[in-house]
């Protein structure tokens, strides 16, 4: 229901088969089995461990000499297949499955045709094109106003009273009959030519040459060859993270990791390369150590006095220096930019490595805190169990969805995002487990308060 929520708007009027939907369907559950797996776990221990103690099953088995440990290893070899089956699933199932339906949810959303025009509101649907409709439905509408962006230094808009749409036979056009309307087209604003006394250029500041053209029938024709549904090459999506598993995974960050470089040392050498080098000599001299320096003398470089240079040759040289300075400035800072675009790329595969790993430990550590938590409580059933596991569980993935977001967000580190739900229900299963394999009360106030006054008295012997 939540992916429903999400694409109804791609889902609706498409006229799509319902093969087509449950396909779509299929490969989108595949990725729920791991998000229900450790809730299953959880109900699963609970309930098992609650009926047992409940009808004093346990009980009789620890009075044959058995520990909550020995009872338990059988169940935890079957959740450690489990758990290693899930891994298997999520690093080799899971990314085709994701493969499928992103393919398959990005075919649908180009299929646009059906719902390319809504009356009252701008339709920008069609690459380059922006379309507003007074009322109509079907192929009939009053009122249109088309604005045409297709060549980046012309604008066009086309008005008309009246519409009818309709499709070529072979669909790659949308056509537009018109009636009672009008074209305006005009040049884009052309930038200011100064010249080198400051002053503007004559025509430049009024340069945008425009016309109207009125019309009483004209068709208007639009290329809508990539927006009939048809299933596109999936290579094209093989590259991201969420198709990949943790091999491929540790590929691509290397890949990512050797491009980084690459693109530092390129840029780098670039900034070596676009400056003329000099150093002192101690004389107010400097020797230029540039590559034109060099062309001209190579055996001896050319040396340059700057009281040698006239006022205006040396306020030309510092303007230059000035203004190189500040294009590499921003260079740098575009290029940071750029970088730390290729970073938080390698992070979302570092999210997704970590993620496959996070997932088969959480159903080992909620297995060993269900199975001990379901002798304690002793209670089995659809009631205190089902109570229980759901706020265990929601509880969990509250943690792992804010870790996500986290990593994402490049608040925390992609390992520890992932991780976080794992880590904080360690401690937990390790107090529970210990709590029941003692049958020792969990949350006892008397326990606490003997604990307490026996470690007042320790301070106090120490203090004396």
């Amino acid at each position: 229901m939540q992916f429903f929520w999400v694409y109804i708007d791609d889902l609706m009027g498409k006229g799509l088969g319902i093969f087509v939907i449950l396909e779509l369907l299929f490969y989108v559950s595949a990725s729920l089995i791991p998000l229900a797996l450790p809730l299953a776990i959880l109900l699963s221990s609970l309930m098992t461990f609650g009926n047992f103690s409940e009808s004093n099953e346990l009980t009789a088995l620890k009075s044959s000499g058995l520990s909550l440990y020995r009872i338990m290893r059988p169940l935890t070899v079957v959740v450690i297949v489990i758990a290693s089956f899930t891994f298997y699933f999520a690093n080799y199932v899971i990314p085709i499955a994701n493969l499928k339906w992103h393919s398959l949810i990005y075919d649908i959303q180009n299929t646009k045709l059906s719902t390319i025009i809504t009356p009252g509101v701008y339709t920008k649907e069609l690459d380059g094109y922006a379309i507003k409709v007074k009322e109509g439905s079907d192929s009939m509408f009053k009122d249109i106003i088309i604005h045409d962006h297709t060549v980046p230094t012309e604008f066009k808009t086309v008005r008309a009273k009246e519409a009818k749409v309709y499709k070529s036979i072979n669909g790659r056009f949308l056509f537009f009959e018109l009636k009672d309307g009008t074209i305006y087209e005009e040049l884009d604003i052309q930038s200011p030519i100064y010249l080198p006394n400051g002053q503007l250029q004559a025509g430049t500041e009024s340069d945008r040459p425009s016309r109207d053209s009125h019309f009483k029938h004209a068709t208007y024709k639009m290329n809508v060859t990539g927006f009939q549904y048809k299933k596109s090459d999936e290579d094209v999506f093989t590259d991201k993270f969420e198709m990949l598993n943790v091999f491929q995974i540790n590929q691509a960050t290397d890949s990512l990791h050797l491009k980084q470089m690459a693109i530092r040392k390129t840029f780098s050498d670039g900034v070596k390369n676009s400056f003329v080098f000099f150093y002192s000599q101690g004389d107010g001299k400097a020797i230029d150590m540039g590559d034109m320096g060099m062309a001209l003398n190579p055996e001896k470089p050319k040396v340059i006095q700057w009281s040698d240079l006239t006022k205006n040759e040396q306020k030309a040289s510092m303007n230059e220096v000035v203004s190189k300075l500040r294009r590499l400035n921003q260079n740098i800072a575009n290029q940071k930019d750029f970088t730390d675009t290729i970073g938080f790329e390698e992070d979302q595969y570092w999210v997704e490595f970590h993620r496959k790993f996070a997932l088969t430990y959480a159903i080992i550590v909620l297995f060993f805190i269900g199975a001990p938590l379901g002798t304690i409580i002793k209670k089995g059933g659809f009631g205190a169990p089902v109570v229980i596991a759901a706020l265990i569980f929601m509880l969990y993935f509250i943690l792992i969805s804010v870790g996500e977001n986290l990593s994402d967000t490049h608040v925390v580190a992609p390992w520890f995002g992932m991780w976080m739900a794992g880590l904080f229900f360690t401690p937990i299963a390790l107090l529970i487990m210990r709590a029941a394999a003692n049958d020792a009360p969990l949350f006892s106030r008397e326990l606490w308060l003997k604990k307490w006054n026996k470690l007042k008295k320790k301070n106090a012997h120490t203090i004396s």
